[in-house]
C-alpha cells in the first residue's frame, strides 16, 4: 500500500524578537552628576558613541523589530550620521526606517527609528499632540488586512497632561488592528493616570510585572514599555543588563499566528 504525499506541516504561530531602546544619540551616562559634567559630549561627536553603537549592532542583530528613540537623525553631535541606518547596516537588519522630530538648528536632530528583519507593509509618522510640538510615533504595518502586525514606536513628552493626550490619539491609531504593539520611551510608569485611560481606550494590555529601565546605572523606574493586544501572547519581557544610555534596552519575546506580519529575512550567523 503506497502512502499518499503530505505536505510540510505549517506553524501554528511565529514567535519574534521584539526590542526597545532609547539610545540618547549614542551617549553613554553612568550616574546624574554626568548630565552636567558631560553636557559637552551632548552636542559633539566622538569615538565613545561610534563605540558604543557598535556594541549596541551586535546586540540588535538578536532581535527582529527594535524601536529606537533619541536617534541622531544626522547633526554635529552624531558626526552628521543618521544613526538609525547605521544600526541597522552594521548589524545587519535588512529593512529600517526613521521619523526625525526636534531638530536644534545643526546641532542636534533627534529621530525615532524602525529597524527590520520583518519587511513593512507600510511605515507611516504622526506628530503628536503636544503643546510644545517635536515629540512623534511611527506606525510601521507587517502584512496586510487581518494579517497586519502594527507596531507603533514613540517617545512621549514629560508633562502628564501631554502624555494623556498622546496616549489618547495612539489609541485611536491602533484600535483598527488586532494584532497591535505599542514600544518606547512612554516616560511614566504602568500605574499612571495616563496609562490607566490608555488601557481603559485601547486593547492593549497593562504588563503583569514592571520592568524597571531607568536610570540605566540603578533602575527604579518602569519607563520604557512593550504593550500588546490579547490576539498577540506576550511570553516574557526583561531588560538587557548592557547600559548604553541612561535607559535599559527593554526586550520581549511574542508569539501570534504564523500568517501574522508577513516575511521575515533569516538571522544572521555570527
Amino acid at each position: 500500500m503506497s502512502r499518499a504525499a503530505t505536505s510540510p506541516a505549517v506553524p501554528a504561530e511565529r514567535h519574534l524578537r521584539l526590542l526597545s531602546c532609547n539610545i540618547l544619540a549614542g551617549a553613554s551616562v553612568q550616574r546624574y552628576r554626568e548630565y552636567v559634567t558631560r553636557s559637552l559630549n551632548a552636542v559633539l561627536p566622538g569615538r565613545s558613541k561610534m563605540d558604543n553603537l557598535d556594541r549596541l549592532a551586535e546586540v540588535l542583530a538578536q532581535f527582529d523589530v527594535i524601536g529606537l528613540q533619541e536617534a541622531d537623525a544626522g547633526s554635529l553631535r552624531s558626526g552628521f550620521l543618521n544613526q538609525t541606518r547605521y544600526l541597522a547596516e552594521t548589524a545587519g537588519l535588512p529593512f529600517w526606517s526613521h521619523q526625525p522630530n526636534r531638530a536644534m538648528a545643526r546641532l542636534a536632530h533627534s529621530a525615532n527609528g524602525l529597524i527590520s528583519r520583518l519587511e513593512p507593509h507600510a511605515v507611516l509618522d504622526y506628530p503628536l499632540p503636544s503643546r510644545i510640538p517635536g515629540r512623534g510615533a511611527l506606525l510601521a504595518q507587517f502584512g496586510e488586512g487581518a494579517d497586519a502586525l502594527a507596531v507603533m514606536i514613540a517617545h512621549l513628552s514629560l508633562s502628564a497632561p501631554a502624555r494623556a493626550r498622546q496616549l489618547g490619539f495612539i489609541a485611536e491609531l491602533l484600535q483598527d488592528f488586532p494584532h497591535a504593539v505599542l514600544m518606547g520611551d512612554l516616560n511614566t510608569e504602568p500605574g499612571s493616570t495616563e496609562m490607566r485611560q490608555l488601557f481603559a481606550k485601547s486593547t492593549l494590555q497593562p504588563p503583569a510585572q514592571p520592568t524597571p529601565t531607568f536610570p540605566s546605572w540603578k533602575p527604579r523606574r518602569a519607563l520604557d514599555h512593550i504593550l500588546t493586544s490579547p490576539a498577540i501572547r506576550l511570553e516574557k519581557t526583561w531588560a538587557l543588563p548592557q547600559a548604553f544610555s541612561d535607559h535599559l534596552p527593554l526586550a520581549a519575546e511574542i508569539s501570534l499566528p504564523a500568517t501574522v506580519g508577513g516575511k521575515a529575512a533569516p538571522r544572521r550567523r555570527r
